[in-house]
């Protein structure tokens, strides 16, 4: 993969010589390259018509298996800021910028705020090429597993969303002073919309008896489950590239919705969620969707969509799934 993408980087350094490379933004606005939705929403908010934002993963594109084309290498290298996730969803990103040198800044999203490992739970399906040993927890919910690599799914709590969101307006702000305190007003009125909504999360989750979700999908909401201290049972980690659970861990999650009464089985966006459906069909319960916000599609692109509209639409089939309980 690396040698490909050195192979690309060179086909686009050369025909960036042409006359048809890219040119400056003749309005002299910034331009900012994000690789996933969150990033991209949040700097749009923060920039406002201040800066040209532009999303680099296509909608409905599947960023652990996504393959930059040399249009995207001549983006990175050429844009005033780059904003990516900085975790193994797009490793790629490591080898883009090894390559191409990018002349403007760049800033990871795990860099804004503090990291959690992602965890391996009860009844997870193992990942091809990770060992786990039960005796190795270290962190104190009680149900929880052992923990693996860094999880990037940052953005999940909207806590760390508002202050990812903050810390944009003021690097904005230094890339163009002239227009510093726009930039910082425009993120704190996008931060406090955020923080509203995470206020509305937890008033919704103090309310409930019992916090425990079950997923027939990955799970890539480790930051939201720590933040609203969720109880969680799921087929795959957040990260997982695989799609087909053991029959170990299918009846493990099966008897684990019959046992709590549990009345919904969720899987993320994007997925097929035949897991979820099985699940379900078994034990007798509902299933439904929880958008992590990681990419959208072309229609929720198009139609405006932002990082918490899908996050209230979250919240607003949590009570509608949960209070079933």
């Amino acid at each position: 993969m690396k040698k490909l993408l050195i192979c690309m980087l060179a086909l686009a350094l050369l025909a960036g010589c042409a006359p048809a490379s890219v040119q400056e933004p003749e309005d002299g606005k910034l331009h900012i390259v994000a690789t996933v939705f969150p990033a991209y929403d949040f700097a749009r908010a923060a920039a406002g018509d201040l800066a040209d934002v532009e999303l680099l993963l296509p909608p409905g594109t599947e960023s652990h298996s996504y393959e930059p084309t040399p249009a995207d290498i001549l983006k990175v290298q050429s844009c005033d800021l780059f904003l990516y996730l900085g975790g193994d969803s797009d490793q790629w990103v490591e080898t883009i910028l090894e390559a191409a040198e990018p002349t403007g800044r760049t800033l990871a999203l795990i860099d804004c705020v503090e990291t959690l490992e992602e965890e391996h739970v009860e009844g997870m399906q193992e990942e091809v090429g990770h060992h786990h040993d039960e005796d190795e927890d270290d962190h104190d919910h009680d149900h929880l597993g052992t923990v693996t690599e860094i999880d990037e799914h940052v953005w999940t709590a909207p806590a760390n969303a508002a202050a990812i969101t903050r810390q944009f307006g003021e690097m904005l702000a230094e890339l163009d002073s002239a227009n510093g305190e726009r930039y910082r007003a425009n993120a704190e009125k996008y931060a406090e919309e955020i923080d509203t909504l995470d206020g509305e999360f937890h008033a919704f989750f103090d309310s409930l008896p019992d916090r425990t979700i079950v997923f027939g999908d990955r799970f890539p909401l480790r930051y939201f489950a720590e933040e609203f201290d969720l109880r969680y049972y799921a087929a795959f980690p957040g990260c997982s590239t695989q799609t087909e659970p053991s029959a170990a861990t299918i009846a493990f999650l099966t008897d684990k919705v019959r046992e709590e009464g549990i009345s919904t089985v969720w899987y993320i966006e994007f997925s097929n969620h035949l897991v979820a459906d099985a699940i379900a069909e078994a034990a007798g319960a509902e299933t439904a969707m929880f958008h992590t916000c990681h990419n959208v599609s072309p229609n929720e692109l198009a139609g405006g969509e932002t990082y918490v509209t899908l996050m209230r639409g979250n919240l607003e089939r949590l009570r509608a799934h949960l209070n079933e309980r």
